[in-house]
């Protein structure tokens, strides 16, 4: 059985959400937005966020997978190999409404190597928004393959496998209101 370790309290986060929301709402005051959540991890997140941004706004969600995984060195906590992406991204659910002319923020709940988030932002920057600005809750940079841009960041954390407020291991531990560090693995 993993351990878990406390990495970001549920206090810490929520502080640091509300700034975001404020600072989203300064720069957007008097327009409207559209809040596209990346699913599953970044729904808590982006329900916390919205409501703290004082401004007309609705969401949308987007899923994606990738694929061409590979087995890495390191051992899940079960003694099963882990795996890595390779970069190869697919949609599996598409926004229901449209973008164009609107301003949007993509919410992620953790950028790593860049390469979803990249692939997340060509797709909708097709559809035309007026403004296109990223949310992330969580940067891990020293994982990063493609360099992205992203205006609103929660936290910059270091090269660990992290769960919780949204973030799974094998769809396990996203309800954590935590953001904890899966040890052991």
């Amino acid at each position: 059985m993993p351990d878990l370790k406390v990495l970001l309290s549920r206090e810490t986060i929520a502080k640091r959400v509300a700034e975001l929301g404020e600072e989203i709402g300064r720069d957007f005051r008097g327009q409207s937005i559209i809040f596209i959540g990346v699913l599953k991890g970044a729904a808590i997140f982006l329900s916390d966020l919205a409501r703290q941004v004082p401004l007309d706004a609705t969401f949308d969600f987007i899923g994606v997978s990738s694929y061409g995984n590979r087995p890495i060195a390191k051992e899940d906590p079960a003694g099963h190999a882990a795996w890595d992406s390779l970069g190869e991204v697919r949609l599996t659910k598409d926004m229901d409404q449209s973008l164009a002319d609107r301003n949007v923020i993509l919410v992620e709940d953790i950028l790593d190597t860049g390469l979803t988030l990249n692939y997340i932002s060509k797709l909708v920057q097709a559809h035309q928004p007026r403004s296109l600005r990223i949310a992330a809750l969580l940067d891990k940079p020293s994982r990063r393959k493609q360099p992205i841009e992203v205006q609103y960041i929660g936290f910059t954390i270091p090269d660990a496998y992290v769960v919780g407020y949204g973030l799974d291991y094998a769809e396990r531990y996203r309800n954590l209101p935590d953001i904890c560090v899966l040890e052991n693995m």
